[in-house]
């Protein structure tokens, strides 16, 4: 293994290359999700929606519950807030 300045060359290029070829699996990957929210779309169903059912399904319970609560209690306030401003 050469050092140079006390970093090993080898050892960092091994780990570099990882980092390279796991990017490149990501890249993939993000391919592949695209092309299924596509698939998707031509079904008729709204890939947006089924982005954020994705990003709710990974939240624990207690979050979701806690975020659910939170967009009620502020959509209520904006309504609230529109309906004293016609009065």
């Amino acid at each position: 293994m050469a050092s140079s300045g006390g970093i090993a060359g080898d050892q960092l290029r091994k780990f570099i290359e990882r980092v390279e070829r796991l990017e490149e699996e990501k890249r993939g990957i993000a391919d592949d999700i695209k092309e299924v929210y596509s698939e998707a779309k031509a079904m008729g169903f709204d890939p947006k929606v089924m982005r954020q059912v994705v990003r709710l399904r990974k939240m624990d319970g207690n979050a979701r519950r806690e975020l659910e609560m939170l967009v009620d209690t502020y959509l209520h306030a904006i309504e609230t807030a529109g309906q004293r401003e016609e009065s």
